[in-house]
């Protein structure tokens, strides 16, 4: 599992029926620190997220083990939308924040 920001969406017309309905986002892996990295993925949103917004990422068989994707060829998932995150017991995020990235 992972923290990302979701940075775009991905519309494809034409799938698989199994993979219908399931909205996909492009995301961006970040670091505690929350600084952007190189690393980008497709994820199914089950979540309902918007574009900006930080993430948790589960991937792999786990990313198929909810209602929404049993049986589906999903690896990755938007599981969360991240409210806030602390290292060290410094607070590194704050959704409600104004100046939310630390």
């Amino acid at each position: 599992m992972y923290i990302a920001e979701v940075v775009g969406s991905v519309v494809a017309t034409r799938k698989t029926d199994n993979m219908e309905g399931l909205p996909l986002r492009i995301v961006r892996k970040i670091s505690t620190d929350g600084a952007a990295s190189d690393s980008y993925a497709v994820a199914v949103d089950v979540m309902g997220t918007s574009e900006g917004e930080y993430v948790l990422i589960a991937t792999g068989s786990t990313a198929r083990q909810t209602q929404q994707t049993d049986n589906r060829p999903i690896d990755a998932i938007i599981m969360a939308i991240v409210d806030m995150w602390q290292v060290e017991n410094r607070v590194k995020y704050r959704k409600d924040s104004d100046a939310a990235r630390a």
